[in-house]
């Protein structure tokens, strides 16, 4: 039974054009987690990037990473990366048995990060993990121009908040079986928690990525 990983990367994105092959680092962003997931063959075996641009998968080819063709049904805006995932497992139609998940718009991540999360995940056979990190802000809403604090009390000492974590991106391992299943993260899927800057990380913006490009320069130095 095979573990593989899934790079998600269709064209057209809005708020930054053509964000998946901007350099980060002199290499097309696309290019981080194809990298990181090379540094992990004794773990995985494939690994897929699922597209439906043609610069995209050029890049991909290039840096090592076998390509599966997404069809335009399932790649707009508001289609769920789940279709992704399951369109993979469909075409290549092999014996999969997990599914890493590795979303190029959180490119940098702690080097033993998926050696960690895939041995919990199999000691602990669970049948999907995720990675979290924790907050540590004040957290409020705003009603009808009042502000009402969610996770504190006015006057509340930050380092006294009750703990509460927010998904970070960074990794997602998950049954196959289960993405067949339209799910990614099962009701008991594992929290695997990782208090690392990387984890800020989520490039959305020309700002997010000058932020990633920032940390990358002084991790590298």
């Amino acid at each position: 039974m095979k573990t593989i990983v899934i790079i998600p990367a269709r064209g057209g994105s809005k708020r930054l054009p053509n964000k998946n092959i901007l350099p980060l680092g002199e290499i097309p962003l696309i290019a981080h987690s194809i990298l990181y997931s090379q540094q992990n063959f004794e773990i995985i075996t494939d690994i897929y990037v699922s597209t439906d641009d043609e610069e995209i998968k050029k890049i991909a080819i290039q840096f090592g990473a076998k390509v599966i063709e997404r069809p335009a049904s399932i790649s707009g805006d508001f289609e769920p990366t789940v279709s992704a995932l399951k369109h993979v497992l469909e075409s290549i139609g092999d014996d999969i048995e997990n599914v890493i998940l590795l979303q190029p718009t959180n490119p940098l991540r702690p080097q033993d990060l998926l050696k960690e999360a895939f041995r919990k995940y199999q000691n602990g056979n669970y049948n999907s993990l995720f990675t979290v990190s924790r907050n540590h802000q004040k957290l409020g809403k705003i009603t009808e121009n009042n502000y009402i604090p969610f996770n504190y009390t006015i006057g509340q000492r930050s380092q006294d908040l009750e703990p509460l974590f927010f998904e970070n991106g960074l990794l997602y391992i998950t049954k196959a079986a289960l993405i067949l299943n339209d799910l990614i993260i099962s009701e008991n899927a594992f929290p695997f928690e990782v208090n690392h800057i990387f984890a800020t990380v989520d490039i959305d913006t020309q700002e997010d990525l000058d932020y990633a490009a920032y940390l990358f320069q002084k991790s590298i130095t």
